[in-house]
């Protein structure tokens, strides 16, 4: 005769489309019960994306300024040798430059180039007609390789200073240097507050999971009493934190996006004195699909922690 305590009378489902639709059911009941309770999920949904839209905002951030550091000079920092008026030596030291290893190029712009760049970009070609000699002078644009240290542009600017011909040597590096700085600070503060806020997403949706189990505790400790399984006690309330947290990642993506909208104009305008052109980057499909699938991954941890929590209380009592 067999032991019906040990079988219970929960019976196990073998077939795989069986299991298949007893999830299909409880997610479908989870979404009735979050649709019908509207104030309470926009609330949760709200505060989980508040605490992803930061983080997620400053590696949005992180990722422009290292394409915007590419743009203005390939993330490398560069040598500008301005040479003397009438210096004879240009292309020799153009070639000289271009046979060492840490550099990648050498750009050479002539006199008569320079002249015509400058009346391209300041439009004072009148004022310049009347000049018997060319005032500007020609140069070279030297670009290093990625991998380039710091000793070896040192090098390269200490050497044309005392090369014949040269006016003036000019390390173009500060702003690099600076945009790549706050580059990484933007990514550490990512990582930080992705952590710190991350957690408070997850212990929000464990609170509010938690006081889900409270209004359903005696309904709980009947099925427990009767035979469910553990898995079957959880699983709708793991339905709850991947919901809650995917609609929390919903609301951060559309956080983000009304932050790109109100910076836009300032964005134009800063970028504008630069000559450069707003393009933004990252926040695209797969931008959307990781920020909820983080909130749903968050959700669910915190429903895990406050379903074990309340598990454990039932098997004593």
């Amino acid at each position: 005769m067999r032991d019906s305590r040990k079988q219970g009378p929960w019976p196990r489902i073998s077939h795989p489309w069986g299991r298949w639709r007893g999830h299909w059911r409880v997610a479908r009941e989870v979404f009735f019960f979050v649709s019908t309770h509207t104030g309470t999920s926009l609330l949760v949904w709200l505060l989980v994306g508040i605490a992803l839209a930061l983080p997620a905002s400053l590696m949005l951030v992180q990722t422009n300024l290292s394409r915007l550091a590419v743009d203005w000079g390939g993330g490398r920092a560069s040598v500008s040798v301005y040479m003397e008026l009438g210096a004879l030596n240009t292309a020799e030291l153009a070639a000289q430059l271009g046979r060492r290893a840490e550099v990648e190029a050498v750009a050479l712009t002539s006199q008569d180039e320079a002249l015509q760049e400058f009346t391209a970009y300041t439009g004072f070609g009148d004022a310049l007609a009347g000049l018997t000699r060319n005032p500007l002078p020609a140069s070279l644009r030297v670009t290093f390789v990625a991998d380039a240290h710091a000793d070896a542009l040192e090098a390269v600017a200490a050497l044309m200073r005392e090369a014949d011909g040269v006016a003036d040597v000019v390390v173009e590096r500060t702003w690099l240097e600076r945009i790549n700085a706050i580059s990484r600070l933007a990514n550490a503060l990512g990582l930080v507050f992705g952590v710190l806020f991350g957690v408070g997403a997850a212990l929000v949706t464990a609170t509010t999971v938690r006081f889900a189990i409270d209004s359903q505790l005696d309904e709980l400790k009947v099925m427990k009493l009767v035979g469910a399984s553990d898995a079957q006690l959880r699983r709708p309330f793991l339905y709850f934190g991947a919901l809650y947290g995917a609609g929390g990642g919903l609301v951060a993506t559309m956080l983000v996006s009304l932050g790109l909208i109100v910076l836009e104009v300032p964005l134009l305008d800063l970028l504008g004195s630069f000559d450069q052109t707003l393009v933004l980057g990252g926040f695209d499909a797969a931008f959307v699909v990781t920020l909820v699938g983080l909130g749903s991954a968050l959700g669910m941890a915190g429903a895990v922690l406050a379903v074990r929590q309340r598990l454990a209380g039932l098997d004593v009592m």
